[in-house]
């Protein structure tokens, strides 16, 4: 079971030198992302190729559906991309303001 996103805005991905380079936030849409990728944030230091590995496992059935439709889940696209050697990335957690 992943853990509950509740309280969470949204998701930074962070490159090396400190860049941003691309969010998942907490709306509908992107809140299966949003939990798979805290829990992988929980559990591994960076989004490198085992994390995304793991990743991959996580979503299952939707791993395979993006992998033959490129474009249509981008979220595991990213760790496609990260799992065959793109930089690792921190995965920075931001929680939403009360």
């Amino acid at each position: 079971m992943l853990p509950s996103i509740d309280g969470l805005e949204r998701i930074e991905l962070v490159d090396p030198s400190g860049v941003t380079v691309a969010m998942i936030e907490n709306r509908p849409g992107q809140q299966g992302s949003l939990a798979v990728y805290q829990y992988l944030g929980q559990v591994f230091p960076a989004l490198d190729a085992a994390a995304a590995e793991h990743g991959l496992a996580v979503f299952g059935e939707h791993t395979q559906d993006a992998r033959s439709r490129s474009g249509a889940h981008p979220n595991i696209d990213r760790l496609l991309a990260v799992a065959s050697g793109d930089e690792a990335l921190l995965i920075k957690t931001v929680s939403a303001s009360v």
